[in-house]
């Protein structure tokens, strides 16, 4: 997902912790100072060996208005979601209510069975894991066609239901295990999963699966399918200037239903990621290892099981990541036991302005060990 950087000079010497947020806090000024047309910059640093717990805003949240960001406004994190949704699936291996090599067949309603067999998709050969590593072979109804459709019906009121049926319409099955072929499709399954087996809609039944109570992940819903949070502020508007599209004007159920879904704060993304990794949502060490060990080899692709697993010789750690179409990222390492959230609010910049703070920062962390 990211590209190697090599880390300035500036940053080689051991910093004390009291000095570490000033430096973080120069570096993404610098960074936007150079970038104004990223719009807005949000960042946490979640790294608790060194007492650091620390979010920072720059920009602004919505280009008619100018208003500030604050660094505790929600957006939506997109593909971010997948993650979440493992770690629920994950925490129904945990429970021994699903296993990763089980068959998804008589997982899903018998309609969802129905629909994937009438179009030659062989159930039984897909499992679990299949779905969480997007080797299943089940094309994708998130292509070229979809995009152009939501850009034009931007008010479009997408049910999953339809988003299945468009699945097997645009696309005929491929070989199961052997490819990694990322797609939506994969998790929306995956989520009707967690239905099936906990009688729940899954959005409740992931709340309580990953413990957000217990966790005070307050901040943390599925847009339009749970109350927006009490004592919220407003989402931050996030841009796509080459797609022309302002996530306030398009209707977010074209990305909701486990593929994407979550708006979350910056801190709160970075809290899951790194109470995830420490094994306080998923307790049982082994279950948890499965969701960064590859699943195919890794000249094929880091992905595991909603996570990308990349290690950064050169700079002496490794990143459990994942990112989001609307320019959100989230990285934990474990070597340095910290996580790095970092949301470009133009998506277009996200790509060039997240992974130098990300992969920087965690760098820093590192050094400061």
């Amino acid at each position: 997902m990211y590209k190697p950087f090599i880390v300035s000079t500036l940053f080689l010497p051991i910093l004390a912790f009291s000095q570490l947020q000033n430096v973080f806090k120069e570096k993404i000024d610098s960074i936007y100072e150079k970038n104004k047309d990223a719009i807005g910059i949000l960042v946490h640093v979640e790294a608790p060996n060194q007492n650091i717990s620390w979010s920072y805003a720059k920009g602004v949240s919505d280009l008619t208005t100018k208003e500030l960001l604050n660094p505790q406004q929600p957006v939506l994190i997109a593909s971010n979601t997948k993650t979440y949704v493992s770690a629920a699936i994950l925490r129904l291996v945990e429970l021994e209510k699903i296993s990763l090599n089980q068959s998804i067949k008589y997982l899903l309603s018998k309609n969802t069975q129905k629909l994937f067999e009438d179009d030659g998709y062989n159930l039984e050969e897909i499992t679990v894991k299949h779905l969480l590593s997007h080797t299943s072979g089940i094309q994708d109804y998130a292509n070229q066609s979809y995009f152009d459709f939501v850009l034009q019906n931007p008010n479009y009121n997408w049910t999953k239901e339809e988003q299945m049926k468009r699945a097997v319409e645009v696309g005929t099955p491929q070989k199961v295990g052997e490819n990694f072929l990322y797609a939506d499709i994969n998790y929306l399954l995956l989520t009707e999963i967690i239905e099936q087996k906990t009688k729940k809609p899954f959005y409740k039944s992931m709340r309580d699966l990953l413990k957000f109570k217990e966790l005070g992940l307050s901040k943390t819903w599925f847009i339009n399918l749970e109350k927006y949070p009490n004592q919220t502020l407003a989402l931050a508007h996030q841009y796509s200037t080459k797609n022309n599209m302002d996530s306030y004007q398009i209707n977010p159920s074209w990305d909701l239903y486990g593929g994407g879904g979550y708006a979350s704060t910056v801190k709160e993304t970075a809290l899951f990621y790194q109470n995830l990794f420490q094994g306080k949502i998923i307790k049982n060490q082994k279950v948890l290892d499965k969701m960064s060990t590859y699943v195919l080899p890794i000249d094929k692709t880091d992905y595991c099981l909603g996570i990308s697993n990349t290690l950064y010789a050169d700079l002496g750690f490794r990143v459990y990541a994942h990112g989001g179409f609307w320019g959100t990222d989230a990285l934990y390492s474990p070597e340095t036991n910290a996580t790095i959230s970092v949301f470009t609010l133009q998506q277009d910049k996200s790509y060039l302005i997240n992974p130098v703070i990300g992969k920087e920062f965690q760098k820093l962390l590192l050094k400061s060990k």
